[in-house]
């Protein structure tokens, strides 16, 4: 039986085919090429759980990756977090556990600070790294400063200022997995989990 990765992140339409092709990347360069999960993109978190949690009904094998959207433990428990963080409230599926829930730290864009050589050629001239976040522990990194940073960062580059839609699946699709691996245990922990049951 084939697994599917239900992510956050590209509604519908272009957006959407943008998300499966930067994760797909992002993925066949972890190590996962020939072997690749589905990967369905949801839109929002509370759709991306929505439709993991049919999937799990459904008896199909499934996994769900979102935005922790606020500091996570150091030590994962990821249906805890999403259960007591104000705006969620999920409950964890009948027959699911910890390994099934993933988290891109507070969002995505954490993943993207730690492979900076690839941000930078990414924009291209005017892209200012030094407004980047000196944090080296990318999980600690709060998604107000990641996005603050980025629009700084970015504003006078090539490309523009930085836009979630318009820029975040095309880097992701960039960045080195050894790198955001070596940067976030959340991160290390999901693509163990994606290389184990593909």
């Amino acid at each position: 039986m084939s697994i599917t990765l239900y992510v956050e992140g590209g509604a519908k339409g272009a957006l959407a085919t943008e998300c499966r092709k930067g994760f797909a990347q992002f993925l066949e360069k972890a190590g996962l090429k020939g072997k690749m999960p589905r990967v369905v993109a949801c839109g929002s978190r509370n759709s991306a759980y929505g439709d993991f949690c049919t999937a799990i009904k459904q008896g199909r094998k499934a996994i769900l990756l979102v935005d922790s959207e606020a500091p996570v433990a150091d030590h994962p428990e990821p249906w805890n977090h999403v259960k007591n963080r104000e705006g969620d409230g999920w409950e964890k599926p009948i027959g699911t556990n910890d390994d099934e829930l993933h988290f891109m730290v507070e969002c995505m864009e954490a993943w993207f600070m730690a492979d900076k050589v690839v941000l930078a050629d990414y924009f291209g001239s005017g892209f200012n790294e030094n407004d980047l976040p000196k944090q080296n522990n990318i999980e600690k990194i709060s998604k107000k400063d990641l996005y603050s940073a980025l629009s700084k960062a970015s504003k006078k580059s090539r490309k523009g200022e930085y836009g979630k839609g318009k820029h975040s699946f095309q880097i992701l699709g960039r960045i080195c997995p050894d790198k955001v691996k070596s940067a976030s245990p959340y991160a290390d922990r999901f693509i163990k989990k994606m290389k184990e049951v593909c």
